[in-house]
């Protein structure tokens, strides 16, 4: 080990758990002499990275941040009234410290174990309640994950639930914002869907359309009466989507009076910062009969084991992870974090305080108006919310210019025409700058009382009138109610998360710290390139360092989830097979073993999906890969794999799959969920992989916020670099582009810095934090192996950076199912590692290399312990149906009821391990009845009473 890692000044020993003693005793405990033993026992020499990492030398937390200032002011400090979905909001500070700046919040998991997220899920049961009410519909999902591909897949969705229109057709209007249109065509063409793009008001549905998009206000500002639209489309058995704005809800009428079927939009400026792109949740709200076609998550109320009401994720049967090819969608992660964001900017503020901020910006917008026609300018529009289109002629381009001068951005929107969007954070002294560059001034005589809206599309009905929205709107009571839902989840401040796959290693602070900076939050995405040099320079470097990691030769940082990632690389290999003229290779080979979103991606991308056989070790059957190679030879697209593989060991044969693939003219996309066991050892482009997504969100250090964000970034090599993603507002990409998968050019950009941030601190000394991880995994394997079977194992008996524990033989010793030891855990204070995945009846545990040793052996000695309480079942002790694991989790009411009844004591149910004595995390609920939960589907806050 380099002497580095223990230097005081080095970050590396601030990131790595184990050190000095430790290290030497968990060596010992796994019968090698040194890590550079373990390394080559674990790593086949045949695929280890050819010369030396070169990230450059690590630097320290205090220089990060002192660079990180110098970059931020290279980022201009405009005010930019460009609109297309993304306005300057006001975070009320108090949110943005105990949410958005809270590791209590962020380094949460997807809620798969209800009973210790109980906190988030109601904050996303808020999310979905504030979305129906605005939006006038039924359902809402919990959030998906930016504007453009939330009606990409709302238009999906459409089509799956059309029961009398067959075609392949669908209409948008070309008012929808032009990242929207660009996106649903990349996403249209894939499925082979004609898009039409057209004037709403002249288009007759001739031809037939499935769906319809429509943009509400239009991208212009107007605001178009889209009633006779929606019924002339239900005439045509034609679905319409309407993309909106929450804001403007506030004050318009909502898409499900007027007859639309779904709305879709982003909900960042409630309290988002616009971060040049990301994080922002967006949101997509329908018919309640649409539910098990809409993707996302879905929040429900079901009821625990007592008949406590308790929250769950509803429908996860429609998902990918159990549907495959077949799901909705292959939505995984989305955008948790920045929903609860939302969520408590709405419960904070409240109905009023919502329609008060709507009402300012549309009065500021009135006088802008008037102020720019008593200086001789045309105004478009006379029906706008907070969007102006204000014809100039010629003098477009000099007042454009006039402007930056000063700081202020405004829309080139084509023709003479510039578009100017109000925000929350516009004031009065804002609208005498903007009227000084038009010639004019704000009339003293003007008030924000004019409104510019249509009275039939004003808003009639009430919205947010549960008390959840009425009873918090000091800073006392919710600083309460957000603490008050924190302490009812488990994150990293509590215990390792042992999820495998998942990697949720240290989220540090240092990295965290610059994505809430004004210089860093309040940048547009459309804004001039030359007046974000920072951000420019933090993305190239970071783009940099993922090639020379991954040894590609192209890197795209646009992909915003993992699922996009794999869509934009699958995109990418169809692309480069039809322009060799080979558009006929559609087949995607995927093993049996892979993640649930691997074939959803493939259907999306437009390809059929073929399953390779595992062998008995967990590898993909070589004979079996090279008989569907053969067979599927002409047709042969891409093989999907994951490296380390699924069953979280080193496949020796990889460089052979790839070759078998290469041979008949595949191509070989890796799946980078696993790059945390490769980084500084091999390189994916080295071992024969053309393409290949990055998890940020997991091996780079953007925490999982909950369920969301995350980054998805792609890596090419050389022959594909020219169909990387480009984007209608910025140059970027290649000359043959599959074109934007996202909203934004970099999509959650301001995430990015975090993943910078973690290299730049790291140095070559992720080098170290990859071998710290493959030790955490097999010390874990040692001491839990005489316990429970490990499922699979390398040539030399050691796993990757994580390993699979079989509890199948528990169900017919002891009547205990894997969801009962996950349960169990819960009362240990850790959250359950992965369950019955890739294997059912398994845990796939990752321990990371942030956990130290006496982490790792008190969530060893739990699992001991759980495997004794088996034993006693085993030996009569306890009844399979009466036992502290089947009855397990155990939350504070019930250890305190009056009646005890049970056959083992209190303090065995709820403080099992000496260190419960000394910090206890308890579950909200008991274990949740989820069949219940789906069968009555509730999926917005109920009434008070049913509390």
């Amino acid at each position: 080990m380099s002497d580095g890692l223990y230097d005081e000044d080095s970050f590396v020993r601030r990131h790595n758990g184990p050190r000095g003693d430790d290290v030497t005793a968990m060596l010992r405990a796994v019968g090698v002499d040194d890590l550079h033993q373990l390394i080559a026992e674990t790593v086949p020499g045949s695929i280890r990275m050819q010369g030396e990492l070169e990230l450059g030398d690590a630097v320290g937390e205090y220089e990060l941040l002192q660079k990180l200032r110098v970059l931020a002011a290279k980022n201009s400090a405009c005010h930019s009234y460009i609109g297309m979905g993304y306005s300057r909001c006001i975070t009320p500070p108090v949110i943005q410290r105990n949410i958005l700046e809270n590791p209590g919040w962020y380094t949460q998991y997807t809620p798969y174990q209800s009973e210790i997220a109980q906190g988030r899920l109601e904050a996303l049961l808020n999310f979905q309640t504030m979305v129906c009410d605005l939006t006038g519909f039924e359902l809402s999902n919990a959030s998906l994950l930016d504007e453009a591909t939330a009606a990409a897949e709302a238009l999906s969705m459409l089509r799956a639930v059309q029961k009398k229109n067959q075609s392949n057709r669908v209409f948008v209007s070309a008012a929808c914002h032009p990242q929207t249109i660009a996106v649903v065509q990349v996403r249209a063409a894939a499925r082979g869907w004609e898009v039409v793009v057209g004037d709403h008001r002249e288009y007759d549905f001739n031809g037939g359309v499935f769906a319809a998009l429509l943009q509400y206000p239009a991208t212009d500002g107007a605001l178009w009466e889209y009633e006779d639209f929606c019924t002339r489309a239900h005439d045509q058995q034609t679905l319409v989507c309407v993309a909106t704005d929450l804001l403007a809800l506030c004050l318009l009428r909502p898409p499900g009076e007027y007859g639309a079927d779904a709305a879709v939009g982003s909900s960042q400026r409630l309290g988002m910062p616009m971060g040049y792109g990301g994080p922002h949740a967006a949101f997509l709200a329908t018919r309640a009969e649409y539910r098990r076609q809409v993707p996302g998550r879905i929040i429900g109320i079901s009821e625990d084991v007592q008949g406590k009401p308790a929250l769950r994720m509803a429908l996860q049967t429609r998902e990918q992870h159990i549907k495959r090819e077949k799901a909705t969608s292959n939505i995984c992660t989305a955008q948790v974090l920045p929903a609860v964001v939302v969520s408590m900017y709405g419960v904070y503020h409240g109905p009023e305080g919502l329609q008060g901020i709507a009402n300012k910006i549309h009065g500021l917008t009135v006088q802008l108006a008037q102020g720019l026609e008593r200086a001789g300018c045309q105004v478009v529009h006379n029906r706008f919310f907070d969007t102006l289109r204000v014809a100039v002629g010629t003098q477009a381009v000099e007042i454009m210019q006039q402007a930056r001068e000063v700081g202020i951005n405004f829309r080139d929107f084509g023709e003479g025409d510039l578009l100017i969007a109000l925000n929350e954070a516009t004031q009065g002294t804002d609208l005498a700058q903007i009227l000084k560059l038009f010639g004019g001034e704000v009339f003293a005589g003007e008030t924000e009382a004019a409104v510019a809206l249509d009275p039939a599309q004003v808003r009639q009905s009430g919205f947010m009138e549960h008390p959840v929205f009425a009873k918090y709107h000091s800073e006392t009571e919710i600083l309460r109610y957000m603490h008050r839902l924190e302490s009812k989840d488990l994150s990293l401040v509590h215990s390792m998360i042992p999820l495998g796959s998942c990697t949720m290693k240290l989220n540090a602070t240092a990295e965290m710290m610059p994505i809430t900076w004004p210089e860093f939050a309040d940048v547009h995405p459309f804004a001039p390139v030359d007046q974000a040099r920072g951000y420019a320079e933090v993305l190239n470097e970071l783009e940099y360092m993922l090639r020379e990691i991954t040894g590609f030769q192209g890197v795209s940082l646009q992909p915003n989830a993992g699922s996009q990632g794999e869509y934009a690389g699958l995109l990418i290999v169809r692309k480069y097979h039809q322009t060799k003229g080979e558009g006929q290779r559609d087949i995607c080979l995927i093993p049996a073993s892979a993640h649930g979103t691997n074939p959803a991606s493939a259907v999306m991308a437009g390809l059929r999906v073929v399953v390779v056989a595992c062998d008995e070790q967990g590898n993909i059957d070589l004979e079996d890969l090279r008989a569907k190679t053969v067979e599927y030879s002409e047709r042969l697209a891409v093989l999907m794999v994951t490296y380390p593989s699924t069953h979280g060991v080193f496949e020796e044969e990889i460089r052979q799959i790839c070759t078998a693939v290469h041979e008949v003219g595949g191509q070989v996309y890796m799946d980078g969920a696993n790059m945390n066991a490769l980084v500084g050892l091999c390189r994916p482009a080295e071992i024969g992989v053309d393409i290949c997504h990055l998890n940020l969100h997991k091996t780079f250090c953007i925490p999982h916020g909950g369920g969301g964000p995350g980054m998805g970034p792609i890596g090419v090599a050389g022959h594909l670099v020219g169909f990387l993603p480009n984007h209608p507002m910025v140059e970027m990409g290649g000359e043959s582009s599959i074109g934007p998968i996202a909203a934004a050019p970099w999509s959650s950009a301001s995430i990015l810095l975090i993943s910078w941030s973690y290299l730049k601190l790291m140095g070559n000394g992720v080098i170290e934090a990859t071998k710290m991880a493959i030790l955490n995994a097999n010390y874990m394997s040692s001491l839990l192996e005489p316990y429970y079977p490990i499922l699979y194992k390398g040539r030399k008996g050691r796993v990757a950076h994580e390993c699979i524990l079989d509890l199948r033989w528990a169900q017919d010793a002891a009547g205990i199912s894997v969801e009962d030891v996950a349960k169990r855990l819960i009362d240990y204070g850790f959250h359950a590692p992965t369950v019955s995945f890739p294997v059912a009846g398994t845990l796939m545990v990752e321990p990371t290399e942030s956990e130290g040793k006496a982490e790792i052996d008190r969530f060893c000695e739990a699992m001991i312990s759980i495997r004794e309480e088996i034993r006693q079942i085993e030996n009569g002790v306890y009844g399979r149906d009466d036992n502290p694991i089947v009855h397990a989790p155990h939350p504070l009411d019930v250890v305190l009821a009056e009646d005890w009844n049970r056959p083992y004591s209190r303090e065995v149910a709820a403080r099992p391990a000496p260190w419960l004595f000394e910090s206890k995390f308890w579950p909200a609920v008991g274990r949740l009845d989820n069949a219940r939960g789906d069968r009555n589907l509730v999926c917005s806050c109920p009434a008070v009473e049913d509390y």
